[in-house]
């Protein structure tokens, strides 16, 4: 995709979320965005259960470690399996201390979203929607679990002066999608997801200076 776009050292790249657990190499994705200081990464629901996770796992795991393991924290790494950790943990492993941490302090400093200005238009850049939605709720006053967790509203306009981007929800699951697979734009949504980790999906992506789309295929 970093091909197809021909990005330049003067574009900001934004990427939604779920950048680990999804693909065969996720923490060679998040490495290879490390290196770049134009790519603005917003925290989705798999950085956030890795988040909860890897700093017991990168501890030495004896009978005392696993002792001292409350409830929670074995509900939060059952989670987090279940939803397809494990080649984030095994890249994870491979990893020397130092890079391990690094990677850690990376994750934890994603923004929950960004506000960005394109040639006049107002875009809010989010994982994956505005739950407990109210028109006069401020954007701060969403918790965590309202943007990375709740999937968007796309039968609502959030919004009648900027446009919201978001991933999380497959395009192939929206029910008034006329292109499963493709972005989705409708009531001042513009989704963005499209399962490339699926059968049949690709991975999108957007230029917001012309609104041209970008897609590249499943191998």
């Amino acid at each position: 995709m970093l091909e197809k776009i021909g990005l330049q050292d003067t574009d900001t790249l934004y990427v939604l979320g779920d950048v680990l657990d999804r693909g065969p190499h996720p923490i060679k994705a998040i490495l290879k965005l490390m290196e770049m200081p134009n790519a603005i990464c917003i925290v989705g629901n798999h950085e956030y259960m890795a988040m909860q996770c890897l700093g017991f796992l990168t501890s030495e795991i004896t009978e005392d470690t696993i002792e001292k393991l409350d409830a929670r924290e074995v509900a939060n790494l059952h989670n987090w399996l279940s939803n397809g950790a494990a080649p984030t943990i095994k890249e994870f492993h491979a990893l020397d201390e130092e890079m391990r941490q690094a990677v850690i302090d990376f994750i934890q400093d994603f923004p929950a979203f960004e506000e960005v200005t394109v040639n006049g238009t107002e875009y809010l850049l989010v994982h994956a929607g505005l739950g407990n939605y109210a028109p006069a709720k401020a954007l701060e006053d969403y918790t965590l679990h309202d943007i990375i967790w709740c999937r968007a509203d796309y039968d609502t306009k959030y919004f009648e002066d900027r446009y919201v981007i978001s991933g999380h929800t497959p395009t192939q699951v929206i029910k008034k999608n006329p292109r499963p697979g493709y972005i989705y734009r409708t009531n001042n949504h513009i989704a963005i997801d499209c399962g490339c980790t699926f059968e049949g999906g690709r991975l999108g992506a957007i230029c917001l200076d012309t609104g041209e789309e970008f897609y590249v295929e499943k191998e």
